[in-house]
């Protein structure tokens, strides 16, 4: 069937009405296959010490998160440009975290550094005992950074405030072999933190894992921290925001932990965790 018309007794006669109607049925029907819902994979969420104090930077009950619980939401970059790549090369001070992260809920004046290289015990929960980073991993040395509002840090580890209260966060970060390597270290990272969502009632507990995607190889996966009052049935409490959290970040062949002993809420944790995983 061709396009044309056939004229005779001054009549045009369109012959691909058929045709054209074909073509609406096909489109029609286009939209109806070619759309798709995804349910976000189920997760769970967690951190180490019960801290008191309410939680700052909450996200809204009638606002929307930058991740869901337990899913995974592609975010894009903060200049609204394309998305990152994976890092390469060695973990460098320009890969830790700032005192800027933290601006908007305390005043980064007040925030001091201290870094060291090396092994030693990162930031694993007491549920699950506390490990070196050689011990979990079997890998090399790592990069520590200790964000503290004091001056006086541990005999034994500078990046450790000696009073847990001056203690804003902790980051540990290390670059593995390959990009795959990187992936297998951060995802055994994350299995130590997993017992930690399921505690006696009254103890300190994770909630649900929530996790940022910058791009396929860039991602970070957070579980907040709630103190013990708020576990009343063995595990994180829905509906109410958590005291800081512990992340495990990839990036390329990058990967690392960071715990976040300010009492941050949701939306501050998700903006801090999205930070380190943008300089990582």
């Amino acid at each position: 069937m061709n396009g044309g018309t056939v004229t005779g007794g001054g009549r045009a006669v369109v012959r691909f009405r058929s045709a054209v109607a074909a073509l609406v049925a096909a489109a029609a029907l286009g939209l109806v296959t070619g759309r798709f819902v995804l349910p976000p994979p189920s997760g769970a969420e967690a951190h180490p010490d019960a801290r008191s104090g309410p939680a700052v930077g909450g996200a809204s009950r009638g606002g929307t998160a930058l991740a869901e619980p337990g899913g995974s939401v592609p975010t894009p970059s903060a200049s609204g440009s394309a998305s990152p790549r994976g890092a390469t090369g060695p973990v460098t001070a320009a890969n830790l975290l700032q005192p800027a992260a933290f601006a908007p809920d305390a005043g980064t004046g007040r925030i001091h550094v201290t870094d060291r290289y090396g092994d030693g015990h990162y930031a694993n929960s007491a549920c699950t005992g506390e490990k070196t980073l050689m011990e979990t991993l079997g890998g090399p040395g790592a990069h520590f950074r200790g964000l503290m509002t004091g001056t006086r840090t541990d005999p034994s580890d500078p990046t450790l405030a000696l009073d847990i209260a001056d203690q804003v966060a902790r980051q540990v970060a290390a670059e593995a072999r390959s990009p795959s390597l990187a992936q297998n270290f951060a995802q055994r990272l994350l299995l130590e933190q997993v017992p930690c969502q399921e505690e006696t009632p009254g103890h300190w507990v994770y909630g649900r894992t929530r996790t940022l995607r910058l791009a396929p190889d860039v991602t970070a996966s957070w579980m907040g921290a709630y103190q013990g009052s708020l576990n009343t049935t063995g595990t994180a409490p829905e509906g109410e925001e958590p005291c800081g959290g512990i992340a495990v970040l990839r990036s390329g062949t990058h990967y690392g932990l960071l715990e976040v002993n300010a009492c941050l809420g949701t939306a501050a944790m998700n903006r801090v965790v999205r930070t380190a995983l943008s300089q990582l």
